[in-house]
């Protein structure tokens, strides 16, 4: 009898957890249509890095009226946001991003075709990944008025994550200082919520001022500040082969003059570094700043550097990653109708050769992996990372094969095959915080390996340095 009772209340309780999720995920997709409509809104209204007003306001209009406090403005940045429903602990997070990409326009078509030629657009998907968290926030709070759960959960709205490295302002205001979990997700082509890393950056704008005079009656007057950019450029180059094998190096020259017959009192280049480890980033760029003073040095100009954005590699957690997995799994991936086939048929045709793909991987989920070395991009979620147990997955938003930062990726992003994968997200997102508000064993392991990862005495410095948010980076 003893052994059957035990057998009917594990029962029970199951019973319990499969209602609550079957609870937020026929929440989500009632309300499918609704947040479709505000990821399209911002979508067609694509704006920059700490210049996203009109959408930053939408999402805390969506959070207020569906019963958070909003504080806007936080961290001294204009469209940074922290919405919040409950009290006490556990504080689970979710992070939102909204800002779009320079140059990329793009309409809703398997076909270049602009909306406004070198406009913006959002080829990394953060009209949906803004969406989606926002979404997955509020089902999550319903969930708790519903079933009595104790706690907070917060939606960050985080801004710039293109370059203007947003998060890691909010991180050092302190506004992450009592969360106990991190989630997060990005839009991508294929579904993973594996224990990933990434590549830390710093990136930065130098700048040479020499003297100006006629390029062909007088040249021994002038000084060229183009011919510091150029210099430093080449030591750069040089440089490439005396760093470790990880590391990535780009630029672009910004500003080079104005006219040929003048020689240039005023040049300018962006610069990148990354590497898995933010120790080597500091160290390689050191010798980039070295290469930009003797550049200075050997050219008579005179040189100055503004860092722009720094940011850490992810730190993975293994403990909150399982979940997000296990959740993932259970919401699957996505599936096409047959339009939506048709359009990811013909989007594939414009992949660079080589590049194989098919729709139906868009229904698959990645097997689980821990990453503990980043490769690809840089993200300002490593800053988070490096302060409180985070975990995040991917959505296929994109037809599969889509490369990030193109105007294939607006493409699929402003269909409903973009809504889709931003619905896959936003479940997962729900599901994962109520199991995480419903064992708060989960926070302590997760918070333990954290503090295993970070390593004997850690104290965290933001690569920025004690620079203000660079509101003006995107004008």
């Amino acid at each position: 009898m003893k052994k059957f009772y035990t057998l009917f209340l594990g029962l029970g309780i199951a019973g319990s957890v499969f209602a609550q999720q079957d609870q937020i995920i026929s929440d989500l997709e009632g309300k499918a249509g609704f947040y479709g409509d505000i990821s399209k809104q911002i979508w067609s209204n694509p704006e920059l890095g700490y210049l996203e007003t009109e959408s930053s306001a939408l999402l805390q209009k969506t959070l207020k009226d569906a019963g958070f406090s909003v504080k806007a403005g936080v961290a001294d940045i204009p469209t940074a946001f922290v919405a919040e429903y409950g009290s006490g602990k556990p504080v689970v997070g979710i992070m939102a991003e909204f800002d779009a990409l320079p140059g990329v326009s793009q309409e809703a078509v398997p076909f270049r075709k602009p909306v406004v030629e070198g406009g913006a657009g959002h080829a990394c998907g953060h009209h949906l990944f803004g969406t989606a968290s926002v979404a997955a926030g509020i089902s999550v709070k319903d969930w708790m008025e519903k079933n009595n759960i104790q706690g907070t959960v917060r939606v960050y709205g985080t801004p710039a994550e293109e370059g203007g490295g947003g998060k890691v302002y909010i991180a050092r205001a302190g506004l992450l200082d009592d969360v106990d979990a991190m989630l997060h997700w990005h839009p991508g082509s294929q579904n993973n919520a594996s224990a990933n890393s990434s590549l830390a950056n710093i990136s930065t704008k130098f700048r040479f001022y020499g003297e100006a005079s006629h390029a062909a009656a007088a040249p021994e007057r002038g000084k060229s500040a183009l011919d510091g950019v150029e210099a430093m450029n080449f030591m750069v180059n040089l440089l490439r082969e005396h760093v470790p094998m990880e590391t990535r190096m780009h630029y672009v020259i910004t500003r080079g003059g104005e006219a040929p017959n003048v020689v240039p009192a005023f040049a300018e280049s962006y610069h990148y570094v990354r590497h898995p480890d933010a120790q080597v980033v500091k160290e390689i760029f050191k010798k980039m700043v070295d290469a930009a003073e003797g550049a200075a040095q050997g050219t008579q100009t005179r040189m100055e550097y503004e860092i722009i954005n720094g940011v850490y590699n992810l730190l993975p957690n293994e403990t909150l990653a399982r979940i997000m997995n296990k959740n993932l799994e259970l919401v699957g991936g996505v599936k096409y109708d047959p339009e939506e086939k048709k359009f990811a048929e013909e989007i594939i045709t414009t992949f660079p050769s080589g590049v194989k793909a098919i729709p139906e991987d868009a229904e698959k989920i990645a097997p689980f992996v821990v990453t503990e070395k980043g490769a690809g991009g840089s993200t300002d979620v490593g800053d988070v990372s490096w302060l409180v147990p985070t975990a995040g997955l991917g959505a296929a938003t994109w037809v599969p094969g889509t490369s990030a930062h193109t105007w294939q990726a607006v493409a699929a992003g402003g269909t409903s095959i973009g809504q889709k994968g931003m619905m896959v997200a936003a479940k997962t997102l729900a599901l994962t915080a109520a199991d995480i508000f419903k064992n708060p064993e989960v926070t302590k392991a997760a918070k333990e390996e954290l503090t295993r990862r970070q390593g004997e005495g850690f104290v965290y410095e933001a690569l920025v340095g004690d620079r203000s948010a660079p509101l003006d980076y995107r004008k």
